[in-house]
């Protein structure tokens, strides 16, 4: 194995470019509603994003999940369905709706993600810095207390310091460049592969949905995965997972490449337009730059001969034709933290109560194998907590971890990472930095029952021992351990 040639980068001085009281790193779904949290208490609130957009996966095509849990109620509220009324206000978002397989969807339109998040957050005085990359951070002499990070960007080489850092990259870039121990993927290292999303327009949804709803029930041809043909001939909006022998046969035919075994179809919001959620590139990892390009690469190739199969079997897509791609490879699965709590799988399926649960989620765990073409999909029946101490590192003071970067198994994570769970556990993050910074103490030190009361005040959702939904007065309820 050739050695890898170094250099010897010089010392310097270099500027520090701001001093917030909380800064957000990334701004995608976790880090949106963190700053927008923080920012509710008055606090000087930064927040750095490498692309030149918030909102992350919002913006890729993909239908928001996690809104709705497995019996039908509404699990998440507070500011991720602020955000989402938002959006509706512009008729830029779906209402939450049922779906057998992944519980809730809720659509939203990917430009108008990018503005109204924005939107919201210089409302709310958020300083927001775009084109911006953290390359290290500050750390106190003990090497235990983050006082900022350090970033690269057309302006140079800079510090941004700021009293508490919540990170939202979804990587743990933060975190593991502050020595937190991280995992990434099982047993083996294998992560879920990533996905470029692409759109076509000019699909005839209705005809789709009804050939699915009509189909002969001995018929397999239109077969789709745990989901029955009746509920397309009830919904205009709707997610197509299966028709899994329709593409065994056009791979067949065609000789086709197509690195999935089920077609995955997502209409859009607006007539005619459809995403596709069906490349896949086994191998990427999503930390790694050079992994990252062949990702591109490689799943921009998929994309001709998954269009084949569509145009040519798939009912409704005769007309159909290429749009666009979204800005960047869906990312399903990085880096995760080893936190002061590691949920695990049990505690998904188990539908397990936290006494610092910060947040409920129902999604199931849902993981798409790194090893072949295909997804398990295990569901618990109900809900389950999210306890505070998974967003927080071990060693590490001063750092809050939010979104699907959080102290997880490989098998919970897979459960955990959808956008409408991120967000309530950024409104968290974000809620307890700023407790942190008004009673100056460190966020392991925050009363978690005053973090709850604070998250069912702004109207987050947390649950009961019998499923209730609580209140700021019914918060303490005894949850064994």
């Amino acid at each position: 194995m050739a050695q890898t040639a170094t250099i010897h980068e010089p010392a310097r001085e270099i500027p520090v470019s701001a001093d917030y009281d909380v800064l957000v790193v990334g701004g995608g779904p976790a880090g949106l509603t963190s700053a927008l949290a923080a920012a509710e208490s008055g606090l000087r609130v930064g927040l750095l994003e490498s692309r030149s957009f918030v909102g992350g996966n919002m913006t890729i095509g993909l239908p928001v999940l996690g809104f709705l849990g497995q019996k039908g109620n509404q699990i998440i509220e507070g500011l991720p369905q602020k955000f989402i009324d938002r959006l509706k206000a512009r008729e830029a978002a779906s209402e939450h709706r049922a779906c057998p397989l992944h519980m809730g969807i809720t659509l939203v339109e990917p430009e108008a993600v990018k503005t109204v998040g924005l939107e919201m957050l210089t409302e709310a005085g958020v300083d927001v810095v775009f084109y911006t990359f953290v390359a290290g951070v500050v750390m106190d002499e003990d090497d235990h207390t983050i006082r900022g990070v350090i970033t690269e960007s057309k302006s140079g080489r800079s510090a941004v310091m700021a009293r508490v850092v919540i990170d939202c990259t979804g990587d743990a870039d933060v975190a593991h460049r502050a020595g937190v121990v991280t995992e990434k993927g099982n047993e083996h290292g294998g992560m879920q592969p990533p996905t470029l999303m692409f759109c076509l327009s000019d699909v005839d949804t209705d005809k789709l949905r009804m050939a699915i709803a009509n189909a002969p029930k001995e018929a397999r041809t239109y077969l789709t995965d745990f989901i029955p043909a009746d509920y397309f001939g009830q919904n205009h909006q709707f997610i197509v997972v299966g028709l899994r022998e329709l593409m065994a046969k056009a791979r067949q035919e065609r000789d086709l490449d197509i690195p999935n075994e089920r077609t995955i179809i997502i209409t859009g919001l607006k007539k005619g337009e459809a995403w596709i959620n069906m490349t896949r590139v086994a191998g990427t990892d999503g930390t790694d730059a050079r992994s990252l390009s062949n990702g591109e690469i490689v799943a921009r190739r998929q994309i001709d001969d998954i269009v084949e199969y569509l145009v040519n079997y798939v009912p409704g897509f005769e007309k159909a034709h290429f749009t666009k791609t979204a800005p960047f490879l869906g990312i399903r699965e990085t880096r995760r933290i080893v936190g002061r709590y590691v949920m695990n799988e049990q505690d998904v399926l188990g539908c397990r109560h936290f006494e610092d649960a910060i947040a409920v989620a129902s999604y199931p765990i849902d993981i798409h194998r790194p090893g072949d073409e295909g997804c398990t999909l295990i569901w618990c029946g109900d809900c389950y907590d999210i306890p505070y101490r998974s967003l927080l590192p071990q060693r590490v003071e001063n750092l809050i971890v939010a979104g699907r970067a959080i102290s997880t198994t490989h098998e919970a994570m897979g459960a955990i990472r959808v956008m409408a769970t991120c967000m309530a556990m950024g409104e968290a993050a974000g809620r307890a930095a700023a407790l942190a910074i008004r009673q100056d103490i460190r966020p392991h030190e925050v009363d978690i029952h005053a973090l709850r009361r604070d998250l069912l005040t702004h109207g987050a959702y947390l649950r009961g021992l019998m499923g209730e939904r609580l209140t700021p007065e019914t918060e303490a309820v005894a949850i064994p351990g």
